[in-house]
């Protein structure tokens, strides 16, 4: 395993710099070393050795002694190549299709992309540790993949530019792009409804229902009472993020009011509901309809085949690498795109099935 190489305070000040000249905050020179010190609280000395790895660089040109240092950004890119580092939401993500022709898009774009070590689930969305993580990561912009409303608002208040791939970004002053899952949850809670499904739940992360329940998860909850169906905090329930949690969850939801209907956040959590389901002859879609808010190449191999919402992510990609090349030439990039998504019925959708003293949730 290679080891993490910690920034010099030098180095830390330049890729601030780097990302505000890249920003274009600045637009013929940078104020002086003296000025720069006291905005960014740090010594005098340290600024002027991070000014001089610019200049190494080519972004700075300098102009003799008691002058400012004149902006030279194309000069600069002609030896800089823009480093973005992708923050994946969970380990599994960077096996993801469309992570890894994300990363190969970006490089065939000549830009410098890599996985950042770890990830938003390992770090519990812990904002010490994504924090701990960015100050040690060499990088001059970042692609943020799931990030909760905490994760995703420290990232739009800093400098350094950053992009939300899905995410809780909605309302934040930053660049993003993610699927219409709102539009197409209430289309899939519709559907369950019209099956007759009363009891239906929703599993999703933490992340996802707090501060407060998600574009998606608002887009559900809606539907629920559009259709007269009282909503608690059964259709939307905490849980333990882990496979233990999940399977108590469950378990305790299937033992006094069995849901219809559950709606699975996650390919990997439908897996752990669908194993959970078999292990307790609990028949799928005769007991229970199963559906999946996410789309999974391993879905193909599933029979009966697993009702779910899809979309193309080539849109994404696009629009991330449009990103980062109006990074690399210093374009403002702020939009926030949404791209298409539908309810893709399958065999793990059914009609709801009877139940003993049916009491609506």
């Amino acid at each position: 395993m290679s080891q993490i190489r910690l920034q010099s305070a030098a180095e830390q000040v330049a890729s601030h710099l780097r990302g505000e000249l890249l920003r274009r905050r600045w637009r013929d020179t940078v104020p002086g070393i003296h000025p720069l010190a006291a905005e960014l609280g740090v010594n005098h000395k340290t600024v002027k050795s991070a000014l001089e790895l610019l200049e190494k660089e080519g972004l700075l040109v300098p102009q003799g002694p008691g002058r400012k240092r004149r902006i030279d950004m194309l000069r600069g890119h002609s030896s800089h190549v823009l480093r973005i580092a992708i923050l994946a939401g969970d380990a599994g993500a960077k096996r993801l299709d469309y992570m890894m022709s994300l990363q190969h898009e970006l490089v065939d774009a000549g830009i410098q992309a890599h996985f950042a070590s770890g990830s938003l689930d390992e770090f519990g969305m812990d904002l010490k540790k994504v924090r701990k993580l960015v100050e040690n990561t060499e990088a001059d912009a970042w692609i943020i993949n799931a990030g909760s409303r905490d994760v995703l608002e420290w990232f739009s208040s800093r400098s350094q530019p950053a992009f939300a791939l899905f995410g809780r970004r909605r309302g934040l002053p930053i660049p993003a792009v993610g699927p219409d899952k709102p539009t197409a949850t209430a289309e899939m809670t519709r559907r369950l409804i019209e099956l007759g499904h009363r009891r239906i739940v929703v599993l999703c992360r933490r992340s996802r229902r707090l501060p407060q329940p998600g574009a998606s998860e608002q887009a559900f909850l809606g539907e629920l009472e559009a259709h007269g169906i009282e909503t608690s905090a059964y259709n939307l329930p905490d849980w333990e993020e882990t496979p233990e949690g999940l399977h108590r969850c469950l378990k305790s939801l299937f033992r006094i009011t069995p849901p219809t209907a559950v709606i699975v956040d996650e390919p990997p959590f439908f897996i752990g509901a669908l194993q959970f389901c078999g292990s307790h002859n609990i028949r799928v879609p005769e007991d229970v309809s199963l559906v999946a808010t996410d789309p999974d190449p391993s879905f193909a191999w599933c029979r009966p085949s697993v009702a779910h919402i899809g979309w193309d992510s080539r849109p994404w990609i696009r629009r991330a690498v449009r990103w980062a090349a109006n990074v690399s030439r210093g374009k403002p990039d702020v939009r926030q795109t949404v791209t298409k998504s539908g309810f893709v019925e399958g065999g793990t959708l059914g009609p709801a099935k009877r139940l003993p003293g049916n009491k609506r949730h």
